[in-house]
This record gives C-alpha cells, sequence and structure tokens, in this order.
C-alpha cells in the first residue's frame, strides 16, 4: 500500500487502484476483491445498485485512469514523479472546482486524501491546531457516516496502516496534536427510525453551547446526506449557531456521499463551510479518493498556523495547494494509486455533469418512485423512512438533490406463525453476498421459471448497516442506490434508457426477495 518507494517505472493500473490508502484498500486475502466487495477492474455481469457503499469501476473509469498512467511514465521520461504528481493534482483542482459550480470562487483551496476518513483527520488537525484548550468535534452516530471518523476526528488512528504506508496502531492517539474530544448525536431511534429533527437540533446547541462557555473552540459536522440519506443537524440550527458564534464555530460539510447538485456545493461555500467530498459513492468511481474544499476565509484563517506534523502519515506536500506551509512538515512523496482513482471518478462526474439537471431530477423522481413503490408492496420488505431532505433557509430545492437516492429496507421472513420476523444481521448479510453470485446451479436455491432468471443476474447493493433492535434484535438494512452513472445510463445515448435502468433495480429487488423466502424462517 505504501507509495514512497516507487521505482522507475510505475505498477499496473490494477494494482496502482489498491495503493495508497489505509488497510481497507487492500485486496482480501485469497479473494480478488477488497472489504467492500470490489475488484480493481470493470466486472460488467455486476449490476451496481450499492453506491452508498462502493462501486466496481466502470470501464469508462479504468480507462481514464489507465490512459492517465500511459501519460504519467511518458512524462517520468523527463521529469522526477513529485513534479509530475504536482502537476497531475493541480489541474484536477482546478476542474473539479470547475464542476463543483466553484470555478470562480476566489480563494477556494483543495486538499487531497486518501478517504472520507482521512477528511475528517486533517479538517479536526486544522480547526483544533490553534487551540489553546480541547477543541469539541459535533457529529452524528457513526453508523451513518464511517466507523473511524470518531478515532479520526479524535486524532487517532483508525487503521493500521496510512496512506502513505506507515504501520501504527489503530486507535493510539497522534503524536503532537491538541486533544479534541468528540461527541456523536444519534439521528436514529433505538428502532432505526429517525430522530425527531427537533431533538437532535437541541442535542447540537446544547453542547455547543456549553463548549463555548468554556472558552472552546467547535467543530460542527453536518452530515450531507448519511449512508441511509439523512441529513443532520438542520440547517436552520447550523445557521443559527454561526450567527452567534462566527470566530468560534468551524463548519465541515460531510458530503461524503456527494450527492450534492453544484448550487447546493456554492452555497455551503459561500456560507464559508468546509466541504469533505469523496469520488467513491454517488459518483461510483473507485473506493478511496477525497477532497476538502476550503473557502476562501476559512483558509486564510487556517494557513496561518502550521500543519500539525501528525499530518505526514496521511499526507504529502502536493495533496496541498500553494500556499500553504508544508515544508519540513510534510515530505514530497507521490501517491499516483489517489491519482488514478480520482481520474477515474472525474470521469463519471464529466459524464453526469453533461446531463441537464432537469433531465437528472426527472429520472431520480422516476427511480424513486418506482422502487419505493416495490419496497412497499412486498411483505419481504419494510422501507425505511427517509425524510425528504430539506436544506432550508439556506438552501431552496432548486435542483436535484432533494430527491432520495438512497432507498434503505429491512428484510422480513413472511408467514410464519408469528407473523413477519426480521431477518438477523448474519442472514441479512448472506442474503447481501448472495446478490452478488450466480445461483441458478446452488443447492439450495433450486430455482425453476421466471426464478431460474433472476438467480442468473448478479447485483450489488449497499453493504448491510447496522439499525437498531427489533424485539430485542440486532437488525440491519440493505440498501439500493441511485448513482451518477446510472443516471448518465439511463439518460444519455440515442434513446431514453430510464426504463431499463429501473427495471434493472427491480429486478434486484426481486432476487432479494427470492433469496430471503429461500431462507429457514
Amino acid at each position: 500500500m505504501s507509495n514512497r518507494h516507487i521505482g522507475p517505472g510505475l505498477p499496473a493500473t490494477q494494482q496502482l487502484l489498491v495503493e495508497g490508502g489505509d488497510a481497507r484498500i487492500a485486496l482480501v486475502p485469497g479473494h480478488a476483491l477488497n472489504k467492500y466487495g470490489c475488484p480493481p477492474q470493470p466486472d460488467p455481469g455486476l449490476m451496481g445498485f450499492g453506491s452508498a457503499t462502493a462501486s466496481v469501476i466502470s470501464a469508462a473509469g479504468f480507462a481514464a485512469a489507465d490512459d492517465l498512467r500511459r501519460r504519467l511514465l511518458r512524462a517520468a521520461d523527463a521529469e522526477p514523479h513529485a513534479i509530475i504528481y504536482a502537476r497531475e493534482l493541480n489541474r484536477l483542482r482546478q476542474e473539479l472546482a470547475q464542476l463543483c459550480g466553484a470555478g470562480d470562487l476566489p480563494g477556494l483551496e483543495i486538499v487531497f486524501a486518501a478517504s472520507g476518513t482521512d477528511l475528517h483527520l486533517i479538517a479536526a488537525q486544522l480547526a483544533g491546531s490553534s487551540a489553546s484548550v480541547s477543541t469539541l468535534a459535533l457529529m452524528v452516530n457513526a453508523e451513518e457516516t464511517g466507523s473511524g471518523v470518531p478515532a479520526a476526528l479524535a486524532g487517532r488512528h483508525f487503521s493500521a496502516h496510512t496512506a502513505y504506508g506507515d504501520s501504527v496502531s489503530a486507535g493510539s492517539s497522534i503524536t503532537g496534536t491538541g486533544a479534541i474530544e468528540v461527541v456523536a448525536v444519534p439521528i436514529r431511534l433505538a428502532d432505526g427510525t429517525p430522530r425527531p429533527p427537533a431533538a437532535v437540533d437541541a442535542a447540537v446547541e446544547s453542547l455547543a453551547t456549553s463548549a463555548v462557555a468554556q472558552g472552546r473552540r467547535v467543530l460542527l459536522i453536518l452530515t450531507d446526506v448519511s449512508k441511509t440519506g439523512l441529513l443532520a443537524p438542520s440547517l436552520a440550527c447550523i445557521a443559527a449557531l454561526q450567527r452567534r458564534w462566527p470566530d468560534t464555530l468551524d463548519i465541515l460539510v460531510d458530503a461524503c456521499q456527494f450527492r450534492l447538485a453544484p448550487s447546493t456545493l456554492r452555497t455551503y461555500l459561500a456560507h464559508g463551510f468546509m466541504i469533505a467530498l469523496t469520488g467513491s459513492k454517488f459518483l461510483t468511481g473507485p473506493t478511496f479518493s477525497g477532497a476538502l474544499l476550503i473557502p476562501s476565509a476559512a483558509a486564510q484563517r487556517l494557513r496561518r498556523h502550521p500543519l500539525p506534523r501528525a499530518l505526514q502519515a496521511y499526507s504529502a506536500t502536493a495533496d496541498w495547494p500553494d500556499g500553504w506551509t508544508t515544508a519540513g512538515i510534510l515530505d514530497n512523496l507521490t501517491n499516483f494509486g489517489l491519482l488514478l482513482r480520482w481520474e477515474a471518478a472525474m470521469a463519471e462526474l464529466r459524464a453526469f455533469r453533461a446531463v441537464p439537471e432537469a433531465v437528472v431530477a426527472r429520472f431520480l423522481q422516476a427511480f424513486a418512485r418506482a422502487v419505493q413503490h416495490r419496497l412497499k408492496s412486498d411483505p419481504a420488505f419494510e422501507l425505511v423512512p427517509v425524510p425528504r431532505i430539506d436544506r432550508r433557509p439556506l438552501i431552496e430545492a432548486a435542483s436535484w438533490d432533494h430527491i432520495p437516492t438512497i432507498f434503505p429496507f429491512l428484510l422480513h421472513h413472511c408467514a410464519t406463525r408469528a407473523g413477519n420476523r426480521p431477518l438477523n444481521q448474519e442472514e441479512t448479510a448472506q442474503v447481501y453476498r448472495r446478490l452478488q453470485a450466480d445461483l441458478t446451479d446452488h443447492p439450495g436455491l433450486n430455482p425453476t421459471g421466471a426464478s431460474h432468471t433472476i438467480a442468473a443476474f448478479r447485483y450489488q447493493l449497499g453493504q448491510p448497516a447496522a439499525f437498531g433492535q427489533r424485539n430485542g434484535l440486532p437488525v440491519s438494512a440493505l440498501r439500493l442506490c441511485a448513482s451518477a452513472r446510472l443516471v448518465v445510463e439511463a439518460t444519455t445515448g440515442d434513446r431514453d434508457n430510464s426504463a431499463v435502468v429501473i427495471e434493472r433495480a427491480l429486478a434486484a429487488l426481486d432476487k432479494t426477495a427470492l433469496l430471503v423466502r429461500c431462507l429457514p424462517a
């Protein structure tokens, strides 16, 4: 996974795509997949609806990454790797800003990192580096963001390996960092239903008020959207707190799902919010590509303070834009794996941004109606409620990004003597795994007729997400997701393919229901 000692050449594209991240990026021993079930090359037979977790790289994304690798090899005949790496990241910075609708915002800075978890670590270190007393980081519960996020915010290693190849002790403190207290505010109740927004806002306001009264800085994380499609805390709460303490409060938008329109991104930046994005969720780029957008006012304040030396294991000089003092703190290293993964994600983003927003909205509305109707009409499923995204008073719903694109649902055994019973976590995980396999010859399934066809196709949904308890039993939800890639497939080309894409999503649910009914009750 290390990129510290790359030789004269470059590894193959497939190899680079699994380098330059923490332990999660590595292929599972004995398998050609990472822990998210994704190989480092396209798998045309696997139909992807799991973008809330990860997606297999597309043929177009792989071609873009492969083309970039060839350009890097040609350039390496005349220039050092570090110069090439810095130039390519600057190119990506400019294009990413443009595609986010922020290309004309003066002073916008973009920091690249291996993952959304790395971005949280970097943002917390920036926000807390100048504090004389401990900073308070307020987040939603980790089940809705990422298991490593609390450790990252607190200044602790969240994996046994860092993006630049250092071996560390997961959970241990990053040497030399100031203390950061992390408090997670739950946004779902014990049964998985959304917690009332007013209760979430009240908890956030109380914690922030107490911290400010103690003379502490506050890093407040706005999650837009979570793994299961929620936004929290409310924009009304965020705006009120920012008005009260403009000089004490830093706001980080956790938009790692990247399910935001350019107008929304631009508005957040105009209000001084930092934004964490990744190319591996809604965009369906390969796993492990992060970018932290820092608006001008925040950048001017934050770069007055030297970067914490602890970031050396997670960041290199070229990952930061010009104007940040990295000399003597960060090494002049390269992470060509990160570069290629972003190139693949940018290929998806370019294609998606070429689709008119009205067309995007029309398809996503049709997709949502069909999927929600299917989930509500089958006793094998329980559609988990996802409230409509509301970004008022900062942003009116003028684009596509208020339409739900993540559909979490529980699985139920049907027609037992006790009525419907939810599957436990292991049963749900078993269904998730079997969805990705051709089961026409599976001895325990024996599908016939139409079921034979259903069983043959392979589908990837979002990994099971812990979803509280039912009758004292811990349960998990699967997630069927729309993505930028699906939008492009449905709406571009010689004819409208919306119905084809939607039918494929419904077929994924047909196979899911078949698998549930074949489990012993």
